[in-house]
């Protein structure tokens, strides 16, 4: 393609900037839409199940390849955007990408080992750090800190990558969870890299909420449509938010946010805010691994869509509920950023995780409470028979 082809592709792009954004959600959800059962019935024809234990939120076996139609769906996505010479940074994603998925995919074929994930995890980041799109040399101010060395650049930005993808795949334990809090994320994103005039990111931020919604009506399914977006699912959806944060933390302050009164300053403290249910919920977890004497890596039942259930909440409103508190706190912290000073907000994004912390100590008694009413109650129903 020659520049003058490529300028006319930018500029009709540029004239139709939001019949590209709708194309891309029908697009990715269609094409998602009309995959999931392709991919239902090469599982059900192999007898590829995900086998039921005493943590499984699901009583009968249900395969759990649906993240076979993510990739896909992204990889067509990255591919025509790529075409558009937009940006170069979409062949470091698209190998990412497809080094996380074939992690994903093998641990839900034959389980792989936490060594062996952390490893694909670790090599898919290197890809997105190291480029040069994604450079960090500033926190713009954050604790009074401005620049800052190449090597601390990276391995914030290894931590954040890393750690996110694990927290995301962690809260993939319920029916719609991880689907409804990753279109919560994912539209915030499409929201601030379109007052920002990133279409690229707007394209992908998209992207991804339109494959989750299409996701979203057979997860919730209960016959035999239903699957699980599995680790193939969940790493690849984690990776590409993490993607998104990452050049939300690097990217240049735009006039358009600094006009509103939002501080560059601010942007780790709104990241702790936008992906609070990942952080929160792996945070808390450890926490009481930790209180409880046992391994921060030990499998339980205290995740937060754990204790909903335990309450007796179906999964389609524990998982509703849990979106609903990302909403709230993400809106809390639009509301109080040009409001208060940093210090301010830095005292409210703890208080929402103390607090938050401590609502679901008080839910966890109750549900225990309500799980021995309900076996005395059983007990004394045989006993009279």
């Amino acid at each position: 393609m020659n520049i003058l082809d490529q300028e006319v592709i930018l500029e009709f792009f540029r004239d139709n900037y939001m019949w590209f954004v709708t194309c891309v959600f029908l697009g990715t959800f269609g094409l998602t839409y009309y995959l999931i059962p392709k991919v239902l019935w090469v599982t059900k024809e192999k007898n590829l199940m995900a086998h039921v234990n005493d943590r499984s939120s699901h009583a009968s076996a249900v395969p759990s390849f649906g993240g076979v139609a993510f990739y896909i769906s992204i990889i067509m996505v990255l591919s025509i955007l790529q075409s558009m010479r937009l940006t170069y940074i979409g062949n470091h994603l698209i190998a990412a990408i497809t080094i996380l998925f074939m992690v994903g995919l093998k641990d839900d074929l034959v389980i792989s080992t936490a060594r062996v994930k952390l490893f694909g995890q670790a090599v898919a980041a290197m890809f997105l750090i190291f480029s040069p799109e994604m450079a960090q040399n500033t926190l713009h101010g954050f604790l009074g800190i401005y620049e800052i060395p190449l090597w601390a650049g990276y391995v914030i930005k290894t931590f954040l990558v890393v750690a996110l993808i694990n927290a995301f795949n962690l809260i993939d334990g319920i029916d719609g969870l991880a689907a409804i809090v990753g279109i919560v994320i994912s539209s915030v994103y499409a929201y601030i890299f379109y007052l920002s005039f990133q279409p690229y990111y707007v394209l992908i931020s998209i992207s991804i909420a339109g494959i989750l919604a299409a996701f979203l009506r057979y997860n919730f399914s209960r016959g035999a449509n239903k699957i699980f977006m599995g680790d193939s699912g969940s790493l690849v959806i984690g990776l590409m938010l993490a993607f998104l944060s990452l050049k939300f933390l690097v990217m240049e302050p735009h006039t358009e946010i600094l006009d509103a009164g939002y501080d560059p300053g601010n942007r780790l403290l709104f990241l702790a805010c936008l992906l609070f249910i990942p952080a929160f919920d792996t945070l808390r977890v450890m926490i009481l691994r930790k209180m409880g004497g046992t391994s921060m890596f030990t499998a339980d039942r205290n995740h937060m869509h754990h204790v909903l259930l335990d309450l007796g909440l179906p999964h389609w409103k524990a998982s509703l509920g849990i979106g609903l508190l990302n909403l709230i706190v993400i809106w809390t912290f639009f509301y109080f950023a040009n409001k208060l000073p940093q210090a301010w907000l830095f005292f409210l994004v703890v208080l929402l995780y103390s607090s938050s912390f401590l609502l679901f100590m008080r839910l966890k008694k109750l549900s225990s409470k309500t799980a021995r009413q309900t076996i005395r109650r059983s007990e004394f129903s045989m006993d009279s028979k």
